[in-house]
């Protein structure tokens, strides 16, 4: 795993996502912590893990010039907030945003709200391509963040592949 000081396109997109406090474990398919367990395939080529607390996943992608992070979280409260409240929450500091597409589509047995735009963090333009997904009391965001967009990358395919495991969510 790599540190992400030396990014600065990572800097200023981990300020979307804030993690709790469970340990977390993660075997390069399975993750766990606390009520969330997902499973994801593995990553495509040239995509490096980097060491991230405050991410459930974050990886680079040198040859794109993008950051790719996952987060999950369970709180009962946002299994009632709209996946477009969900997806503005994670824009929040963000300037000049420009919606390219923004549609639900069929993710993981629900539906997720996918979008793609341009938007500037601290006078810097970044193109965003989001999920954010609402199942069983949890909240999952994956966004790939960079300078450019590359639909080659092998992100969308990837996030695609993204399953919650039996028992995950909130406890009922």
């Amino acid at each position: 795993m790599r540190s992400h000081e030396s990014n600065p396109r990572f800097a200023l997109c981990i300020a979307f996502f804030a993690c709790g406090g469970a340990s977390a474990s993660f075997d390069g398919q399975v993750f766990r912590q606390g009520p969330v367990a997902f499973t994801v395939p593995a990553v495509p080529n040239g995509w490096s893990r980097l060491d991230v607390r405050d991410a459930s996943l974050a990886y680079q992608d040198d040859a794109h010039g993008a950051s790719i992070l996952v987060n999950a979280r369970c709180r009962s409260a946002d299994a009632r907030t709209p996946l477009v409240a969900l997806t503005n929450q994670l824009l929040i500091g963000a300037s000049e945003r420009e919606i390219r597409e923004q549609k639900t589509e069929p993710f993981d047995g629900r539906e997720a709200l996918h979008t793609t735009l341009v938007a500037k963090w601290d006078g810097v333009p970044m193109n965003l391509d989001v999920f954010v997904l609402s199942k069983d009391g949890c909240t999952y965001d994956f966004a790939r963040v960079g300078a450019k967009r590359d639909g080659e990358d092998g992100y969308e395919a990837w996030v695609r592949g993204f399953r919650t495991l039996p028992g995950s969510g909130v406890v009922k």
